[in-house]
């Protein structure tokens, strides 16, 4: 016999916990279902720990660099500490108890298990029907994804989800995909003393972001002694002895392990998309600006293709927690989505790079700041690699995008991500003060730049 609830949430990530949350807390009878840990992929395998990681290997760059500036130094890497503090602090070993108890402390169900829809405002999980009177929301996220190359299926090969769950450094490691996760976790082995090459089919590392983010990685890189390959196809892997080996073509390496960080998948197959109009093999659900899917479905998260980040997927489930409650808001606006890289240097860019803008045929300029050049970054001389690159729109004269890479550069674009998000004029900016020394200063000096 079927349950009558208000909402059934499917996928306990970021935005489907907080949306489940935000609903139970407004009254309404909600179900939560999960298959897997609340919270979703965030806090146990990505965002968390693998900062945890960044940070820890951060500091062992950062101690590599007092000689010559304020003494001396001599550091040694040790796991160890790191592993503990991703099972002990981040992860509960793991256990989402806490994420559960504070999701069924706000009101709604959480229901373990695959959840199916079966029908229109009804889901099925294991053998429990319910029927949602207000509708259902997805946010079932997405799952690592190896390519088809020969010999590699069936190997003991890594994702970001074994990388996290390590308690040693491997000796050696290739890493194949050259994006976000597979930058972030070459340097975090590489501090940790782990023999590392990058593989990347592209011409260049970051292939999303501008391409002097990319170049200027790629020298950071091997300077610190990561392998960087780029531009070339794998043609066949193999595993023997406790080794991977991999066959570039012209070239052949070797490591003790290898990281898979070529791509996601949308977790669509098997949730009965069918049964309310929709495309299971589609690679993202069509939502509009209120995160409405069809009659009575809304999705949130990686799973509408507008950026796998957990803060798109909270900011999306704010806005169809507001839809399901009648209340007003604004759409959703894509113009200003924020991300970051945390490698060192920090990548981060905010909406348009120059060549997606040039690719809309908007007329831009571009206008770029190196910050070594810059007071600040002349004052932390070692580790002060990067720049700040801005993207106008010379109609609008407004930004359309921008770029921070540096020390700090995460935080730089907090600044730029407003700029871009209220379309401040650039005048404007150009009239502001900018704090001596910082390194956001810089973006004065990129403004001034400014050619097309």
């Amino acid at each position: 016999m079927a349950v009558e609830v208000d909402v059934v949430v499917i996928g306990m990530g970021p935005g489907g916990e907080d949306a489940a949350g935000r609903l139970a807390e407004a009254g309404l009878s909600v179900v939560a279902v999960e298959s897997r840990l609340v919270g979703g992929e965030c806090p146990y395998y990505a965002c968390v720990p693998t900062k945890m990681m960044v940070r820890a290997a951060g500091l062992l760059a950062e101690g590599g660099r007092v000689p010559g500036m304020a003494g001396d130094s001599s550091v040694r890497p040790d796991w160890t500490p790191v592993a503990a503090r991703i099972r002990d602090e981040a992860t509960d070993s793991w256990d989402d108890k806490v994420a559960a108890d504070r999701l069924t402390g706000k009101g709604a169900e959480l229901v373990r298990g695959e959840g199916r829809i079966t029908g229109p405002r009804e889901v099925t999980v294991n053998d429990r029907v319910f029927r949602a009177r207000r509708g259902i929301v997805l946010n079932t996220g997405t799952a690592p994804t190896a390519p088809p190359i020969d010999g590699l299926a069936g190997t003991p090969y890594w994702t970001n989800r074994e990388a996290v769950q390590a308690t040693e450094v491997p000796t050696s490691l290739i890493v194949l995909g050259g994006g976000v996760v597979g930058a972030e976790m070459a340097q975090v082995f590489s501090r940790f003393d782990s023999r590392v090459t990058v593989v990347e089919a592209a011409d260049r590392l970051l292939v999303n972001e501008e391409p002097e983010s990319g170049a200027l990685l790629r020298d950071v890189f091997e300077r610190e002694g990561i392998g960087v390959r780029t531009g070339v196809s794998v043609t066949a892997v193999t595993h023997e002895n406790d080794e991977f080996t991999m066959n570039l073509g012209d070239e052949t390496i070797s490591a003790e392990r290898l990281l898979i960080a070529t791509g996601r998948r949308p977790n669509l197959s098997g949730l009965g998309l069918e049964n309310v109009g929709l495309d299971e093999n589609a690679r993202q659900i069509s939502v509009d600006g209120h995160m409405r899917a069809a009659d009575g479905v809304w999705a949130v998260g990686d799973i509408t293709g507008m950026g796998a980040f957990t803060h798109v997927s909270v900011y999306q489930a704010a806005i169809a927690v507001r839809d399901i409650l009648g209340e007003e808001g604004s759409p959703a606006a894509y113009r200003a989505v924020p991300r970051v890289t945390f490698t060192d240097p920090e990548i981060a860019s905010v909406g348009l790079t120059e060549a997606q803008a040039r690719d809309q045929n908007l007329p831009v300029r571009t206008g770029i700041a190196k910050l070594p050049e810059s007071a600040r970054g002349w004052i932390h001389k070692v580790g002060n690699d990067g720049f700040v690159k801005l993207v106008e729109n010379t109609e609008w004269g407004t930004l359309v995008g921008a770029t921070a890479v540096g020390p700090a550069g995460g935080e730089i674009l907090g600044a730029l991500a407003v700029a871009v998000h209220t379309e401040a004029p650039t005048s404007a900016l150009r009239d502001m003060m900018y704090a001596y020394p910082t390194f956001h200063r810089a973006i004065e000096t990129a403004l001034t730049n400014l050619t097309d």
